[in-house]
């Protein structure tokens, strides 16, 4: 069986994508001599929060994911990201590609929660592959990429602010159910308020969180 090894060698904001997507560079090295016709991968990737400090700021936004500081010795527990497959086209030896994750900023989930929180410093990451190679020099063999096959990887956290920047610029935004959005919208209309921003100042301004 032939063996493979991934690393992880950088990462981008993809300027041009349609919604925020991150692009990881990807490096892919099999068995000396290995004949490789193509690579169908699938790259589970984890947010494995332990492996990193943080400041009193970031810990008081991560309070709601991961509880009180004082119980993070059990509670500091992976984070799921994405799960993405890729083709790596024909090699032998060695060979990079792109590997695209599609990402959201809906704060329901519980990894945009986490990036946001993030001030400043990197995110600690740990891909999972799996999946099929299909190889051979004088033939065509189809085999498996063990489960165990695995890289780290640190990404900075301006990187994913840069990506959230060029799609939400200054902003952010809520996923609301139905019901609470239409109530939204009839309060705007009853006190004639030019926007949701507004809106939310004056809910904001009414509970007492914010002064007019």
């Amino acid at each position: 069986m032939s063996g493979f090894a991934f690393t992880c060698t950088g990462v981008r904001a993809d300027a041009y994508a349609a919604g925020p997507t991150l692009v990881f560079r990807l490096r892919v090295t099999a068995s000396p001599g290995t004949r490789v016709h193509a690579l169908a991968l699938r790259c589970q990737i984890r947010i494995e929060p332990a492996r990193r400090g943080y400041g009193d700021a970031e810990a008081e936004a991560l309070a709601d994911l991961f509880g009180e500081r004082s119980r993070w010795g059990s509670s500091l527990q992976p984070v799921q990201f994405a799960q993405v497959p890729v083709m790596v086209q024909g090699f032998t030896g060695e060979t990079e590609t792109d590997l695209v994750v599609p990402c959201t900023y809906d704060m329901d989930i519980a990894s945009s929660r986490y990036f946001h929180a993030l001030e400043e410093g990197e995110v600690p990451l740990l891909m999972l592959f799996s999946g099929t190679a299909f190889t051979g020099a004088g033939g065509f063999q189809v085999e498996p990429v063990p489960w165990d096959r695995e890289a780290t990887f640190r990404m900075p956290v301006k990187t994913w602010r840069e990506m959230v920047e060029q799609h939400f610029p200054g902003s952010g935004w809520i996923r609301l159910p139905r019901d609470a959005m239409d109530a939204l919208l009839a309060h705007r209309s009853r006190q004639a308020l030019p926007s949701w921003e507004a809106t939310v100042e004056h809910l904001l301004h009414t509970a007492g969180e914010r002064t007019p």
